[in-house]
């Protein structure tokens, strides 16, 4: 019901930027959480940062002063720029989708990997 398409994802060294987008399309409802999560391999998925329809954003702490969340309503897309990467960033990067309760949507994943 809700595509999401990601792009942006590569290998950077440490120290270095990407940033990340996300396009959704299908059917969209206009009020919406829209975020990233991560999951290195062998750990769980986390939480990186969300963006909300009227842009409040939220982040976890370990890339708070990095990361920037931000969003093109008009467009249904999501963008996380990603500043003075650590090896610690590196996992496969996951675009959400969510409004109501039950209505959660992914992207099919972007990998970033920063070398050291």
């Amino acid at each position: 019901q809700v595509q999401l398409v990601e792009s942006g994802g590569g290998l950077v060294q440490a120290g270095g930027s990407l940033r990340l987008s996300c396009a959704a399309s299908g059917s969209i409802v206009s009020t919406n959480i829209m975020g990233w999560y991560r999951q290195a391999p062998g750990k769980q998925r986390e939480f990186v940062a969300t963006i909300t329809s009227r842009g409040n954003t939220n982040y976890a702490d370990s890339v708070k002063g990095r990361f920037t969340i931000s969003r093109a309503n008009v467009l249904n897309t999501v963008y996380l720029q990603m500043n003075s990467l650590k090896p610690e960033d590196t996992a496969v990067y996951y675009c959400s989708f969510s409004f109501g309760v039950v209505n959660y949507y992914w992207g099919q994943g972007t990998q970033v990997t920063v070398s050291s």
